[in-house]
């Protein structure tokens, strides 16, 4: 019987060695990257994840060796895959090119060959002979142990969970729904089953035909599923509001360069003051700034906060970013601060940022290394106590989240009390004008899917917005624009599986796998 189209493909795949299946692997890896924010190009997971599988069966030989040439694959797959969809690590080195520039050839191929280490592991596991030698058993195990893996992402060296695979569908928010089931991350368990399933179609045989086409039927099946149940999910419900709240979310748009100028510093101040009392409509009960909004130390200059306190609505609050400093034991000590002014100037709450960003606010191993951070100045920033509400008159308590620390599934809300909202101020002039900052809000936005909570975002250059629990964008201000953003808050939802249980769930999902993985192996070699 002839080849099918598909079995060529895999014949071909499979036959690679060398520097051909190295260079294979690095462009399907950078063809995943294409179907995350914000291209959103979603068909090109199908032939990455596919192929990636062929060339796993034409890696493998025996024992140790057949696991150490998948490893090299899954490396050289990640390695693409992360060059890729972190192409926008170089902008913030550019902003002082000066001191930074010199980074660049170190830190964006650096740090991809670092976290490709990660689909390295996933493809050793899939070599492991327990699994056998069956296409179905090395999709389950890549699917299962691909979830598991990503969560280890999220954890090791402080943790760097960007563009996790689940985030390809952010661009539909019928799909999203799943999050609140199965977070991000089991999300990202269907993404990788779905387009890894077609690899079946490359076997040959009449059992391999139909397995193909449950496999097919599976792969382009599954997201129209996961789109109406999310359809389903978001028409059964209607939006609530929070009673007598009206935010003002205020983007200056400052550029990078220019925010930290000492011959800007007023106007900056009065930029976004002016913006404060400007806009159309009822007015604001409380007002918002993005991250180290203003270059003063708000908490520390009561005259420049009580400039800023023009900014506050009667009987309000204004709510901004701002470095602040403290001195201990240790001594003088800098923290990447939200603080809540009343009206009447004084600091009604402080959160300090627990989860700070390695190179960008401190230098891990300092006096190793020899780097400095990228945010000027000497001084590391330090951690605050953890995860707290902020408690502020007049709105339900809200979980603060500062610049990266949204990225974070199941670690946006303390234990204990439940927010009403999450409020992440941002200052994403850092990450350019393209893909990093529409990454970002992408992965932001997750959030509120996942817990069932609103999540109101402010960001220097954008994007600012209002986001329902169902993740839907209630008002946007855009990437570069200057303005300000008048609107409601939404109410949460009651607590979501994910928000109860959390990362657990794609866990367990993933287990669940490689437990189906290692039986359909071991069916082949007992069969």
């Amino acid at each position: 019987m002839n080849e099918t189209v598909f079995q060529r493909l895999a014949r071909g795949a499979r036959g690679l060695a060398g520097w051909r299946r190295a260079l294979l692997a690095v462009v399907l890896g950078g063809a995943a990257a294409l179907a995350l924010p914000p291209f959103h190009i979603i068909p090109l997971l199908l032939p990455a994840f596919t192929g990636l599988v062929w060339l796993l069966e034409g890696a493998e030989t025996s024992g140790h060796r057949r696991v150490r040439r998948s490893a090299l694959v899954g490396f050289w797959f990640g390695l693409g895959h992360f060059f890729v969809g972190l192409h926008w690590i170089v902008e913030p080195m550019l902003v002082d090119p000066a001191r930074t520039a010199w980074m660049i050839p170190f830190a964006w191929p650096g740090l991809s060959a670092a976290l490709a280490l990660f689909p390295a592991i996933v493809c050793g596991a899939v070599a492991i002979p327990r699994f056998g030698d069956r296409t179905w058993a090395r999709v389950l195990t890549l699917a299962g142990a691909w979830t598991l893996v990503e969560l280890l992402r999220g954890i090791v060296f402080t943790g760097f969970p960007w563009n996790l695979v689940g985030y390809s569908w952010a661009v539909s928010v019928p799909v999203m729904q799943v999050t609140a089931v199965l977070g991000i991350a089991g999300l990202g368990t269907l993404t990788v089953l779905m387009a890894a399933m077609p690899a079946v179609l490359g076997d040959s045989g009449a059992t391999a035909r139909r397995q193909g086409a449950v496999a097919l039927l599976f792969a382009l099946g599954l997201p129209a599923l996961l789109w109406a149940g999310g359809a389903v999910r978001m028409s059964a419900g209607e939006m609530a509001v929070v009673p007598d709240v009206r935010l003002r979310l205020v983007q200056a748009n400052i550029a990078q360069r220019d925010k930290w100028n000492p011959e800007l510093r007023a106007s900056h101040l009065a930029r976004h003051v002016e913006l404060s009392r400007s806009g159309d409509g009822p007015p604001p009960t409380h007002v918002i700034w993005p991250e180290t909004a203003v270059p003063f130390l708000l908490a520390n200059d009561p005259l420049v906060r009580i400039e800023a306190s023009r900014a506050v609505p009667g009987g309000g609050a204004l709510i901004t970013g701002s470095v602040r400093t403290a001195f201990g034991a240790e001594g003088r000590r800098l923290y990447n601060a939200m603080l809540a002014i009343d009206g009447a100037a004084n600091i009604a709450q402080v959160y300090d940022k627990t989860h700070l960003v390695p190179f960008g606010e401190y230098v891990p191993l300092r006096g190793v290394l020899p780097v400095e951070k990228v945010v000027p100045g000497q001084a590391d920033f330090t951690p605050g106590r953890g995860r707290e509400l902020m408690r502020i008159d007049g709105l339900p308590p809200v979980s603060p989240l500062i610049c990266y620390e949204a990225i974070f599934p199941g670690r946006v809300t303390p234990d204990g009390a439940r927010p009403g909202w999450l409020l992440n101020v941002t200052n994403d002039a850092w990450f350019g004008n393209f893909a990093g900052p529409r990454q970002h809000f992408a992965i932001a936005s997750t959030r509120a899917v996942e817990e069932g909570l609103p999540l109101v975002r402010v960001a220097n250059t954008g994007i600012s917005a209002v986001i329902d629990p169902y993740g839907r964008v209630l008002a946007r201000l855009g990437l570069g624009e200057a303005g300000v953003l008048d609107s409601v808050l939404p109410q949460a939802l009651a607590p979501t599986p994910f928000a109860r249980w959390g990362e657990a769930i794609p866990a367990a999902l993933a287990l669940v796998l490689l437990a189906a993985g290692l039986i359909a192996g071991r069916r082949r070699h007992t069969g």
